[in-house]
C-alpha cells in the first residue's frame, strides 16, 4: 500500500455517515478532498491489523476527490458527494487489477468501470480502494494467498465472506459504506459477522454482470453500511432509483413470519442467534405488527443450490481462462465438482421451480420473513485457504445456512444488527426476506422494516479502535 506522506499515521475517530458526509460536502462545510484524506488516514492506521484492502488508491483517490469538489462548486447536486467508499475485488475498476482473491488471475489493470462503479462515481463517491475476497469469492471466510481479513470486533474471527474485506473496512470505521456482492450470502454473512446493514437486492434492480453469468443469476451487487439510511442511499444510486433513499417506517401493519427452523442437518443453531431473531420479532410486535411462527420448506435435497455454487466457480474460472493448477486446492476441487454437475444435469430448472412453488405457498399472506442471520458466530480467521475443500464446505454451510435459498429464488434479503454475542465477542444479527416485487418495492419494504428495528434497538456503528492504533 502506497500512502501519501501527509495522510498521517494515527487513526482519527470513525467518520460521519455517508448521508451526513454528502450533505456536508454539498453545503460546503467540508470537501471531498478532506473526507478522502481522513479516510486514508484511518486506513493507514487500521488496515495493517485487519487486512481489509487489496489495493489502496491513495493518490488517485485524492485527484478524483478534487474533481468531485469542482463538480460541487459547479452546482451539481451529487447524492454521494465526497463519500469515500471501496469496491469489492470482483468487479472491474478502471486502472486497477481485479484479482478476485487469486494468484491465478491477471495483475493487469482493468480498462473500464463496471456499471455499478460508474453509477457510484457519477453520484460523487470517491473510490479509495479495492477490498479483499476469498479466491473466486467462493467461501464464507476471507483469506487467500493475498492475506487474511479479520473481524474488527474480534480480530481472531473471520468477518465472513466473500465480501469480508468490504465489511471489515466499514465495521472498523475506515470508510462509511462499501460495495459488496452476494451469490450465496456474501453480503449478508459478512454484515451479520460485523454488525452492519447489508442488503442483497432481487434480480434486475441493480446491474449484476459478474464473471461468466453471475453464478447462474444468483449473484447481486449491493451495499454494506453502518446505518439503514446509508444502505438505502447507496442502493438507490446502484439501482438508479433515487426514491429508495427515502426511508421511513412501514406505512401499514405488516404480517411478519418468524422462521427459526434450521435449513440443514449440517448446522446447529446457537441459542443466542435464535434469541436475537425472537427479540427482533418482539420489537416488531411492539411496533404494532402481527408476528406469526412460520416453517420455511428448506429443500431436503441441497443439490439445486449447491450445483449452482460449484458451477458458478467453474464458469468463472473458464471465463477468466484460469490455470486450475494455480488455484488453491479447495477452489480447484470446487471447480471440478462444478464442471461435473454442469455436464450431468445438475443445473436443471425443474427442481428450482418446484422449490419456488413450495416456498411461495408456505409464505403466502406473510409480508416479511424474519430468520436468524447466522447459526453460529463466524469461525477463526486464519488458514482456511490451506484447509481442505470439505472442511471449507462444512464450515461455510454449518455456520451460515440461512442465506443461500434466497439467492436461488432471487428474493430480496437484508441483514440488520440485533445485539451482542458475549461468548463470541461479536455482534448478533437477523435476516429479513421479502417476496420479489417490481420497481424496488420489496427492497423498499426491507429498508423500512430495518429502519424500524434500528429505531427500536440502535446499535454501535463501528468497532472500537484497538488500543495503540
Amino acid at each position: 500500500m502506497s500512502l501519501p506522506a501527509d495522510v498521517g499515521a494515527v487513526a482519527p475517530a470513525a467518520g460521519a455517515t455517508a448521508v451526513a458526509t454528502a450533505a456536508a460536502v454539498r453545503a460546503g462545510s467540508t470537501t471531498a478532498v478532506a473526507q478522502t484524506r481522513a479516510a486514508l488516514a484511518r486506513i493507514a492506521a487500521l488496515d495493517p491489523g485487519l487486512g481489509a484492502f487489496q489495493v489502496v488508491r491513495a493518490d488517485r483517490a485524492l485527484v478524483e476527490a478534487a474533481a468531485v469538489d469542482a463538480r460541487v462548486t459547479a452546482g451539481e447536486a451529487l447524492p454521494l458527494a465526497g463519500v469515500p467508499l471501496a469496491i469489492k475485488d470482483n468487479i472491474p475498476v478502471a486502472g486497477e487489477p481485479m484479482r478476485e482473491g487469486s494468484a491465478a488471475t491477471s495483475a493487469a489493470p482493468q480498462t473500464t468501470d463496471h456499471e455499478v462503479v460508474s453509477r457510484l462515481r457519477a453520484a460523487g463517491a470517491v473510490v479509495v480502494g479495492i477490498t479483499r475476497v476469498p479466491e473466486l469469492c467462493v467461501f464464507g471466510t476471507t483469506d487467500s494467498v493475498h492475506g487474511t481479513t479479520r473481524n474488527p470486533w474480534n480480530p481472531g474471527r473471520t468477518p465472513g465472506g466473500s465480501s469480508g474485506g468490504s465489511a471489515a473496512a466499514v465495521a472498523s470505521g475506515m470508510i462509511p459504506v462499501a460495495h459488496a456482492a452476494d451469490g450465496m450470502g456474501s453480503i449478508r454473512i459478512p454484515a451479520a459477522n460485523c454488525g452492519l446493514v447489508g442488503l442483497k437486492p432481487g434480480r434486475g434492480l441493480v446491474p449484476a454482470d459478474m464473471g461468466a453469468d453471475s453464478w447462474s443469476g444468483m449473484s447481486e451487487n449491493g451495499p454494506v453500511a453502518t446505518t439503514v439510511a446509508d444502505a438505502a442511499l447507496v442502493l438507490s444510486v446502484m439501482a438508479g432509483r433515487p426514491e429508495l433513499a427515502d426511508v421511513g417506517p412501514p406505512a401499514r401493519r405488516l404480517r411478519i413470519g418468524l422462521a427459526t427452523g434450521i435449513p440443514t442437518p449440517l448446522a446447529r443453531l446457537d441459542p443466542r442467534w435464535r434469541a436475537a431473531a425472537e427479540g427482533s420479532a418482539a420489537a416488531l410486535r411492539s411496533a404494532g405488527h402481527e408476528v406469526v411462527e412460520l416453517a420455511v420448506p428448506y429443500p431436503a435435497d441441497p443439490l439445486p443450490v449447491l450445483a449452482r455454487w460449484f458451477a458458478g466457480a467453474a464458469a468463472d474460472a473458464a471465463h477468466d481462462g484460469l490455470d486450475l493448477a494455480a488455484l488453491e486446492p479447495r477452489v480447484r476441487a470446487h471447480v471440478r465438482a462444478g464442471r461435473l454437475l454442469a455436464r450431468t444435469g445438475g443445473l436443471r430448472s425443474a427442481p428450482v421451480d418446484r422449490l419456488r412453488a413450495r416456498v411461495d405457498a408456505a409464505t403466502r399472506g406473510v409480508d416479511v420473513l424474519l430468520t436468524p442471520a447466522l447459526a453460529q458466530c463466524g469461525p477463526v480467521a486464519e488458514g482456511w485457504h490451506r484447509r481442505s475443500w470439505t472442511a471449507n464446505l462444512r464450515s461455510s454451510i454449518g455456520y451460515a445456512p440461512y442465506a443461500a435459498l434466497w439467492n436461488l429464488l432471487s428474493w430480496p434479503a437484508a441483514v440488520v444488527p440485533a445485539g451482542w454475542h458475549e461468548e463470541g465477542g461479536v455482534p448478533l444479527a437477523v435476516q429479513l426476506v421479502v417476496h420479489p416485487a417490481e420497481d424496488g418495492a420489496g427492497e423498499a419494504l426491507l429498508l423500512s422494516v430495518a429502519s424500524q428495528l434500528e429505531s427500536a434497538a440502535p446499535w454501535m456503528r463501528t468497532a472500537p479502535t484497538p488500543v495503540g492504533s
